[in-house]
């Protein structure tokens, strides 16, 4: 499934990257790929911010506001033609308002 272009809350920093590859192995989207010795984005657009990748790098490379689904809460408010709800208190947008 394709999102919404450049609205995901995911960011890697490549620096801090051991190159242990879990992003890559948990990531249900294949949005990180390895390139030698170190991760890559290699789909930004494909996250679907589970936290998936977050939660499994050990050295805190991947940020993301997991369970927010930004980009989903978008694309479903659009169908809707409601305005998104992002995961926050009923009747509250945590990320998208």
């Amino acid at each position: 499934m394709r999102y919404l272009q450049n609205i995901t809350t995911l960011k890697y920093n490549s620096e801090k990257c051991i190159g242990c590859g879990q992003c890559v192995e948990v990531c249900p989207h294949a949005v990180f790929a390895m390139n030698g010795k170190k991760a890559q984005l290699r789909d930004y657009n494909a996250c679907m911010e589970c936290g998936a990748c977050k939660k499994n790098c050990p050295a805190s490379a991947i940020e993301v506001r997991e369970g927010v689904g930004c980009a989903y809460a978008i694309v479903l408010g659009k169908l809707r033609g409601t305005e998104p709800t992002c995961g926050g208190p009923a009747g509250e947008s945590s990320c998208c308002g």
